[in-house]
């Protein structure tokens, strides 16, 4: 493995099993698409909080997102995640420091993002906001991975959208040479104590053999989106996974709405992956989730909601 990926990958599994005392346990088929023998495996279900600047008051928002987190923490869901996105037509806040907040009101959760664009930022000046969400969260933090994919996004900061791929590439190894303490620029950052190697990293991607194969060798995991991924798409990019030796698969981003509310219309015909549906389908749908082989689903309601993400877990 490259630089640090193999203290990552340790992290990653340590990671794992301290997931273990909360997320619950179900038996199903092994990770290969497909029928085989039965297992006993860990099936785990975290949250992901979405900063919506439609809730009132606008200056209690603080407050507010410390007391989501804290029930989330409370309520026994391992992780909390957050997601990414600048130009899009509403208001958004900076991820990181999302999660240096969360990573404040907390103790225990993993901190996660899915997926921050790498592309659109300077990555040495990335690697050190990483590396201080790493030192702040003691170690919790879960670094999801992607390229973008939304054009709008590069316009607004002047991005190269047509060549964020090699962007990519070429950055994450910028920020594992920060990571390990080596010379970038003709200059060194100093890596803070205890963040050797950065923290484990997980790719996005949807529909890539590229990618997908890469997150199964270089990275501690696979983070497709349930938003925008079909059901195909997401068997395809398992077996992908799989067979290129992915050993932690995680679905990001699966809304969850389990009143069928008129408003959540738009979010239902995006795909039928969402837990957008009455209580008896979405029950189906984390069933066929976990049939896929994936080891982690992250649940996100967009009013956040508590009780919408509690129930939708309990189903299983």
């Amino acid at each position: 493995m490259r630089g640090g990926a193999a203290w990552q990958l340790a992290a990653a599994a340590g990671m794992r099993h301290a997931r273990a005392d909360t997320a619950r346990a179900v038996t199903r088929s092994d990770h290969k698409v497909g029928p085989t023998a039965k297992q006993e495996i860990l099936v785990i279900i975290s949250a992901m909080i979405r900063f919506s600047p439609e809730t009132r008051p606008h200056d209690q928002l603080l407050a507010r997102t410390a007391d989501y987190a804290r029930r989330i923490e409370a309520g026994g869901f391992p992780g909390i995640w957050v997601g990414d996105s600048l130009g899009r037509g509403r208001p958004t806040l900076d991820p990181l420091i999302e999660l240096g907040v969360l990573a404040s009101v907390t103790e225990r959760v993993e901190l996660g993002i899915g997926v921050l664009q790498v592309s659109l930022r300077n990555p040495v000046e990335l690697a050190h906001r990483v590396q201080s969400v790493q030192a702040l969260s003691a170690g919790r933090l879960r670094l999801g991975v992607g390229s973008g994919s939304t054009r709008a996004d590069f316009e607004l900061l002047g991005g190269d959208y047509d060549h964020r791929f090699r962007t990519l590439r070429n950055s994450l190894a910028t920020m594992h040479q920060v990571w390990r303490g080596e010379p970038v620029n003709g200059g060194v950052l100093s890596v803070w104590p205890g963040c050797e190697g950065g923290p484990p990293i997980l790719m996005g991607a949807w529909r890539s053999p590229r990618w997908i194969t890469y997150a199964a060798k270089e990275c501690q995991g696979w983070t497709p989106s349930g938003r925008f991924s079909s059901w195909d798409d997401l068997e395809y990019g398992m077996r992908i996974y799989r067979e290129a030796g992915g050993t932690n698969a995680v679905l990001a981003n699966v809304a969850v709405d389990l009143d069928n509310r008129p408003e959540s219309a738009e979010l239902a015909a995006a795909t039928n992956v969402a837990l957008v549906c009455p209580p008896d389908e979405a029950r189906r749908r984390l069933k066929r989730m976990e049939q896929l082989g994936f080891d982690e689903v992250l649940l996100v309601s967009h009013y956040g909601e508590y009780e919408q993400l509690e129930r939708a877990r309990d189903l299983l």
